[in-house]
C-alpha cells in the first residue's frame, strides 16, 4: 500500500462521510419542516402544537448548527493531517522534550487536547449560551464551564497522562504483540472505571443527594423488590444546574449499582410515570445489554488495536496522512483521528442494535408498571426536552439510539 493510496482514500472516505452527513442533515430539516404544522395524532391529545413546533423549531436550529459544525470539523482533520499540524507539533515539542521520551508523546496528546479545545471553543460557546439558551435548556453559567474544564483537564493529567504513557510504553517494549497487552490494559481500565466513576468522579462535577421523597422512594423499591434488583441507593442529581433537560440513568455494577434521577425528571413527571420510566431502566439490566455493549467493545476494540498494530509499522501510514516523523504517539493520534471517517458507514448497525435494546427494555417495563403511564412520562419527556416527534425515517436510522417517538408509542399502546 502506497502513500498515495492512503491519501486518496483517507480524502474519498471525508468527502463520502460528509456527503452523507450532509445529506441526512437536509432530510431530517426537510421533513421536520414539512411536519410542523400540526401534532402527529398519536400525540394529539398529549402535546401542546406550541411544544410540538417548539421542538421542530429546536431540531431545526440543530440542524443549521449541525451543517456548520460538520465543516469546522473536516477543515480540523485535513489541517492535522494533510495540512501538516501534527508534523508541526511533533517538531515543536522537540524542542521542549526528546522525541525519542515517551513523555513526549504524552506531551502530543495534551498540546494536541488543548489546541482542539481551542479550536471547538466557538461552537460549544455557541451551542450553549446561544442555542441551548435561546430554547430555554442552558442553565449552565460561564463560571461552571471554566470550572468544569479545569476539572476535567486536571483528570486529564492525573488518570490520563499515566495510562497514556502506559500504552505508549507496551507499544513500544511489547513487540509486534503490543496490541493483546494493550487491549488488555483497557479492558481492566474501563471496568474499573465503571466502579469509581459514580463513586468519585461523578460528584467532582454534580451533587448528589438521597432521594427524599418516602412515598416515592417505597413506591421504588417495590419496584426493585418485584424485579429482584439490589442498588446502593436512590439519588436525585442537580442536573438543573447546567441544563432543562431530564434524565434518569444506573450506573456502577456489581453490589455498587445505584440508581440517579435527574431534579428535572422528578419535577415533570408523576411517582406512576416515574415508576415506569425506571421499569424501562431495569429492563435492561434485566436483559444483560450493559455486558452485552462491554462485550462488543472489547472484540471490536481488540480488531481495531490490531489493525493498528500492523498500520503503524508501515511506513506509507504516516507520510500518506501527512506526517513524516514516525512515533508510537503518532500512530496513535492518526489512527484515533481517522477512525470515525472510517466507521460512520457502520453507524447504522448500532443505531439498530441499540434500538432494539429499548423495544426489549419497554417490553419489561410493561411487564412491571403500568404500559399507560410510560406513555405519558415518554410524552412528558419528548416535551420537555423538545424532542422532534416526526424524525426523518433515514436520519434516524443513522442516529437515532432510540425508536422514534410514534413508533415507540404505537408498540407500547398495543401492548
Amino acid at each position: 500500500m502506497t502513500a498515495s493510496l492512503i491519501t486518496t482514500l483517507f480524502l474519498a472516505a471525508i468527502a463520502f462521510s460528509a456527503a452523507i452527513r450532509l445529506w441526512l442533515n437536509f432530510r431530517q430539516s426537510a421533513h421536520v419542516r414539512v411536519h410542523r404544522a400540526a401534532v402527529p395524532a398519536p400525540f394529539a391529545g398529549s402535546i401542546e402544537l406550541a411544544a410540538h413546533q417548539k421542538a421542530a423549531d429546536y431540531t431545526l436550529a440543530k440542524g443549521q448548527f449541525g451543517r456548520v459544525d460538520l465543516l469546522w470539523g473536516v477543515i480540523w482533520l485535513l489541517l492535522l493531517t494533510l495540512g501538516g499540524g501534527l508534523q508541526l507539533l511533533h517538531e515543536a515539542l522537540g524542542h521542549v522534550i526528546n522525541p525519542n521520551n515517551l513523555w513526549h508523546g504524552v506531551l502530543m496528546f495534551g498540546a494536541l487536547s488543548v489546541v482542539g479545545f481551542i479550536w471547538e471553543l466557538p461552537g460549544s460557546l455557541y451551542s450553549t449560551f446561544v442555542l441551548e439558551e435561546r430554547f430555554g435548556f442552558n442553565k449552565t453559567t460561564v463560571a461552571i464551564m471554566v470550572k468544569d474544564t479545569i476539572k476535567s483537564a486536571l483528570l486529564s493529567a492525573v488518570i490520563g497522562a499515566p495510562l497514556l504513557w502506559l500504552i505508549l510504553w507496551l507499544m513500544r517494549s511489547m513487540g509486534t504483540g503490543w496490541w493483546v497487552w494493550t487491549w488488555a490494559v483497557l479492558i481492566g481500565f474501563n471496568l474499573a472505571a465503571m466502579v469509581i466513576y459514580p463513586l468519585f468522579i461523578a460528584p467532582l462535577f454534580n451533587k448528589f443527594e438521597p432521594l427524599k421523597d418516602e412515598a416515592l422512594a417505597a413506591r421504588i423499591n417495590g419496584l426493585l423488590g418485584r424485579c429482584g434488583f439490589k442498588s446502593k441507593g436512590l439519588f436525585v442529581m442537580d442536573g438543573s444546574k447546567r441544563s432543562g433537560h431530564g434524565n434518569a440513568y444506573f450506573t456502577g455494577f456489581g453490589a455498587g449499582k445505584r440508581i440517579v434521577f435527574f431534579d428535572t425528571l422528578l419535577a415533570t413527571l408523576s411517582p406512576e410515570e416515574v415508576e415506569a420510566v425506571l421499569a424501562h431502566e431495569l429492563g435492561h439490566f434485566k436483559h444483560h445489554h450493559l455486558w452485552q455493549r462491554v462485550a462488543v467493545f472489547a472484540l471490536i476494540s481488540l480488531a481495531l488495536l490490531a489493525c493498528l498494530g500492523w498500520l503503524s509499522q508501515q511506513g506509507a501510514f504516516y507520510t500518506g496522512l501527512g506526517v513524516q516523523a514516525h512515533s508510537e504517539a503518532l500512530a496513535l493520534i492518526l489512527f484515533s483521528t481517522v477512525l470515525p471517517v472510517v466507521l460512520f458507514p457502520f453507524t447504522p448497525l448500532m443505531s439498530f442494535w441499540s434500538r432494539k435494546h429499548e423495544f426489549q427494555a419497554d417490553a419489561y417495563a410493561v411487564a412491571h408498571a403500568q404500559a399507560g403511564d410510560l406513555v405519558s412520562a415518554l410524552a412528558k419527556l419528548y416535551r420537555d426536552n423538545a424532542s422532534t416527534l416526526t424524525p426523518d425515517p433515514i436520519h434516524s436510522l443513522f442516529y437515532d439510539s432510540h425508536p422514534p417517538a410514534a413508533i415507540r408509542i404505537g408498540h407500547l399502546r398495543s401492548a
